[in-house]
């Protein structure tokens, strides 16, 4: 069995899926924490990405860091926010140690806080 790397991103702040908000997965180095870009993605209007952001052979142990570009998703909604945001990129580092599992990593945020687990 393969694993896959899976996000999803909920406003908590107006009770709906993040639709168009920027993701940018990094992979970082073992030893030197320097990431390198893998890609980047925009979520749909269910706030998923439309494939798996890693699976196959992309998929392997490591640590990974997700970028969520919140400041520039919640710009575009109709809430009152200070300029700068309070919130901006909000990343999510975590390690695979098992390439062969499904990792699922959600957000849940607002323009002022957020949350994540591992999901499945």
């Amino acid at each position: 069995m393969m694993g896959r790397l899976t996000t999803h991103v909920l406003d908590t702040a107006q009770g709906r899926p993040a639709a168009n908000l920027r993701i940018d997965l990094w992979a970082l180095h073992p030893h030197t924490d320097e990431r390198v870009l893998i890609k980047t993605v925009i979520t749909n209007r269910d706030g998923r990405t439309d494939v798996p952001l890693l699976e196959g052979e992309a998929f392997k142990t490591g640590v990974y860091e997700l970028c969520f570009a919140v400041g520039d998703y919640f710009a575009t909604e109709p809430l009152l926010q200070p300029a700068p945001p309070f919130l901006d990129v909000v990343p999510v580092r975590f390690g695979i140690a098992n390439a062969s599992e499904h990792f699922h990593v959600p957000l849940l945020v607002s323009p002022y806080s957020y949350t994540t687990y591992r999901g499945s």
